[in-house]
This record gives C-alpha cells, structure tokens and sequence, in this order.
C-alpha cells in the first residue's frame, strides 16, 4: 500500500468510527490480517523470553558476600558455582549481595543480553506492525491507540504523568545516589568512584544494612514459605468473608502443585478455583505472575461460571537443610499476586470481556499494589511471621521501624528504574516506525539510561523484557495503579480495624472486584473511597509529598 493509499485508508476508518459505523469489510479485513500476523510475531518473542537460559560460572571469590545456602544450591564442581542469568531469584540475590564489582558486571551484560539475538529483530517488526495498525486506524502511534480504552485515554497524559514524577522524584534520586556512592567510596577506596548500573542493587542493600541495620538475609527466618501462605490466606479470608479449601487437582503439570477451591465464608457459594505453582524448575515462566484459565462470566441457563487462574511464582525452593526462606520482598510480591488471583476470582460481571481483571491495564494493578500494604504493618506480620527455628519470636518492632526507613531511603532509586520502563515503553510506541527498526534498541538504551543511570555498552535489555509485548504502550499503568492504591489504602488505614477490617475488605469486594470493567473503573474506586481521588498519599508514600 502506498503512502497516500494509507493516509487515504487511515481517514476513511475515522470517519466510520466517528460517525459510529461499522468498518467496511475490505478495511476489517487488512486490519485482521495484520492482527494475526502481530499475534503470532508477539507469541513468538514471549516464547523466546521464556526459553532463553544462560548459566555464567563464577569461583567462590567472585561470589564473596553471596549467602552460603545460596552457594549450596548453584554449587557446580569444587570451585565452580552456576549461576542462572535468566533466574529472577538468582540474578538478584547475587547483585544484591556480591562484594566484587566484577562479578556483577558480568553477571549484568548476561542479564540484559538474554535472547538479544532472536528477539531483537522481532521487536522491532512488533513495533512497526504495532504502529502501522494504529496509523490505518486513524491514531498517531500505538501508545495513543492502546491508551484511548484505558483511564489515561491518551499518550500525552501518560508522557506528562511519567515525566512530571522523574522531574518530582530528581532531588531524591540524586540524594540516593550520592548515599550509594558515598559508600563506594569506603569500599573501595576510590574517591572518583561512580555508581554505575550493575552497582545500585547492591549499594542499596548495603545502605539497608549500614544505615539501617537491615539485612535482608537475615529476616528470611521469619517468612518460611508455608508459614506466609497460610498467613496470607487467613487474611484474606477474613477480611473478604471467604474459605479456601484444598482439592485434588484434576491433572497436574508439575508434581508439587496444589489447588484450592474458594467459597463465601457466610453462604457456601462456590466462587472459584487457583492453582498454586511456586518454585523454580528449568524450563519455566521465570518472573511472578497471576493467570486467568477460565474466566468469570452470567452462562445462558442463568448460573455463573466460576472463575479459575494460577499463580505461577518462583520463590526459594526449600533444601536439605531448611524450608523456603522468602525474603520480605518476596512476601509482598506474594501478597500481590495473590490479590490479582482475588480479582479473577470474587468477580461477578456479566461478561467475560468485562469480568476480573480485564479491567484497563493502568488499574489492574491498583488492588494488588494496595494489597502490599498488609506486609509493612506490624499486627499483620505478627498474625503468621515467626523465626521457623522458634516460632516464639517475632519480627522486632524496631526492625520493621528500620525496614521502613530503608525503604523511604531508597524509593527515588527504585521509582525512577520503575519510570525509566515506562518512558521507555512510550518512547518505543511513539517512536519506531516501518523506516527505523533498527534504532529499536538504541532508542530504549537511551531512554533507560537518561531516566534511571546509563545502561553497560552492547547490551540489549529490551530484548529480554516480556512486558513490553503485554503491556505494550501501558508500563506507565504501574505508577497509574500506584497512584490509586496508595489513595485505596487509606480507607483500610482509616478504619476501625486497619488492615484486618471486614467492612473495608467488603467495600474492596463489592465495590471493585465484584464489577471488575462492567462499569466505569472511575465510578468503582471514587465508591471504595467514598470521595474524589488524591494523589497526595502515593507523592507521600514515595517521599516527595507532605
């Protein structure tokens, strides 16, 4: 198609949907051709995220400062240990702890050039299909088109929200650095010394535990695994009024997993069904994430379809010598998915289109990161975490008070990483054309590095970044979902009962799980809140607001 035949087609389409008329059939059909031919590109670069391994070798002097009972697991001959770059939990364990700059160096440009060779130029065919679709549709870019259905309605607003935080978050952000750098310098001697990409992760966790007598190892005896689990579901059974029930699962595609039903606490309503699948093994999903199976939805005979998802996780697999330990990030990153696997489940929406968590994309965070609250308040980890060699002791108040301020200390860090996906995101939707494919990757290097710190040279993050074919044009929608639940939370911190409170929890329940996107989500989250939105909570949460 020619470059006139195209703006002419583009026109043509707006002037349908304008006058709210079905497209004309020829035009439905290129649209759908294309379709199928981004839908398979896209499966083909999520596939190729999942698949790809790398195992970097390292002595045990290189991994000085990496936990011992992390050294057992990877250990690969009398001095050699394996780790696995394309692991979450090993790739952060090793940058959060290793001493040797070195070591986190390399294990960084094996990170960030997984699957580069394969998905590099598939993302940028993605891109420009992505775009070309968007432009016969009568939008400017991909990003104004995947926007238009969600709550920021458009890419400008989205641009302006990210950047309005990266300008909001800068002082903060320098102060951080300078903090890290400050300890480099003690480290190393070097007065010149810089923080450089493959050195936040570990000067952060440094300063938790210089500053702030926080070390994150050393607080993974109070979260043993089944501890956390069973914890977690007394929470959220009391708070919404259910009941989870073990079941045999009708099949099972790994040995260990395990499968619940849950019902209304106070009728017996059947409601749904989730899988467990926690730890690691070769081959699988690597990150965290919640998966619809079936989805909610009013059958024709008027009964309701109950809803079944999966947690697909990978937190520490117990060894010989003790349980799974999870650290307290890990215990938020549960809480969160699990409120996603409540959504899929509690709802009640007509349709399936509607029901769950197909709502926008820049909300569909909003109830799990305000789930992750629950995890930073001293009566709700008093409720199920205890040292698994003595059950008796508890997590210190004075180190949730130090947990906390590590947290604050290191926010402007953390967010502005956050930022720099989004930009990123927005700036590849925006800007990679039929014409400039092969700047794809330039073009996210640039936007990382500016945003957050400059990204090692011939590395290609993007490549192995999966959440730019979900989300494409819509990892903004993090900080959007963050926004709305800081504001959420303030109704389970207001009321009578904090986070353990069954009015607030059925609000939650009733109010947006319940209608999931079968009305407004701005209608939902104004009747939780029982006013208008604020942003002032998540500026405060963040430590830029009063």
């Amino acid at each position: 198609m020619s470059g006139e035949d195209a703006k002419l087609f583009s026109e043509t389409l707006r002037d349908y949907k304008r006058a709210g008329l079905e497209l004309p059939k020829a035009q439905r059909d290129v649209v759908e051709r294309m379709r199928k031919e981004l839908t398979g590109l896209e499966t083909d670069f999520e596939n190729n995220v999942t698949k790809a391994q790398k195992a970097v070798k390292f002595t045990k002097a290189e991994l000085d400062g990496v936990p011992d009972d992390f050294l057992q697991q990877i250990k690969a001959g009398d001095d050699e240990f394996s780790v696995m770059a394309n692991v979450t939990v090993h790739y952060i364990r090793v940058m959060d702890n290793a001493k040797s700059e070195a070591t986190r160096k390399k294990l960084l440009f094996e990170h960030d050039n997984l699957a580069r060779e394969v998905n590099v130029p598939l993302l940028g065919k993605i891109l420009a299909l992505r775009d070309d679709i968007a432009r016969k549709l009568g939008y400017p870019s991909w990003a104004d088109y995947a926007t238009e259905v969600k709550m920021v309605k458009n890419a400008g607003t989205a641009l302006r929200f990210l950047q309005d935080l990266k300008t909001g978050l800068q002082p903060k952000f320098d102060a951080e650095l300078e903090e890290f750098r400050q300890l480099k310098i003690k480290e190393t001697g070097d007065p010149n010394a810089k923080i450089n990409v493959w050195d936040w992760r570990y000067y952060a966790n440094q300063l938790k535990i210089r500053k702030y007598s926080v070390d994150a190892e050393e607080l993974r005896v109070f979260f043993p695994y089944q501890r956390v689990l069973d914890g977690m579901f007394a929470i959220y059974q009391r708070i919404f009024g259910l009941k989870f029930e073990p079941v045999e699962p009708p099949y099972k595609w790994i040995g260990d997993l395990q499968l619940y039903a849950v019902s209304d606490a106070q009728t017996g309503q059947p409601l749904g069904l989730f899988y467990l699948d926690m730890f690691p093994r070769e081959g699988k999903y690597h990150h965290f994430a919640q998966f619809g199976i079936i989805d909610g939805k009013l059958l024709p005979d008027g009964k309701y379809q109950r809803p079944v998802c999966a947690l697909i996780c990978n937190f520490p697999a117990p060894t010989k010598d003790h349980p799974s330990l999870m650290s307290h990030d890990d215990v938020e990153t549960i809480f969160h998915e699990f409120g996603h696997a409540m959504h899929t489940i509690l709802t009640r929406a007509k349709y399936s289109r509607f029901s769950g968590t197909s709502v926008p994309r820049d909300f569909v965070e909003a109830p799990s990161q305000m789930l992750e609250n629950w995890v930073w308040d001293k009566k709700v980890l008093d409720s199920f975490a205890a040292d698994y060699r003595d059950p008796s002791k508890k997590i210190p108040t004075e180190i949730l008070s130090k947990l906390k301020e590590a947290r604050l200390a290191t926010e402007g860090t953390r967010y502005r990483r956050q930022l720099s996906f989004g930009l990123m995101d927005l700036a590849l939707h925006t800007g990679i054309h039929d014409s400039n494919t092969a700047e794809t990757t330039a073009i996210a290097n640039r936007e990382l590095s500016d945003v957050f710190l400059p990204m090692l040279p011939d590395t290609a993050f993007v490549a192995y970044f999966g959440h730019i074919i979900g989300y494409g044009a819509g990892y903004y929608g993090y900080a959007w979902a963050d926004a709305i639940a800081a504001d959420m939370a303030t109704v389970f911190e207001k009321a009578p009962n904090g986070y353990f409170d069954t009015n607030a929890g059925r609000r939650l329940r009733e109010e947006i799980y319940e209608p999931g996107d079968s009305r407004d989500v701005n209608i939902s989250i104004e009747r939780f809140l029982g006013r208008p939105r604020s942003i002032e909570p998540f500026l405060k949460q963040i430590g830029i607001g009063k």
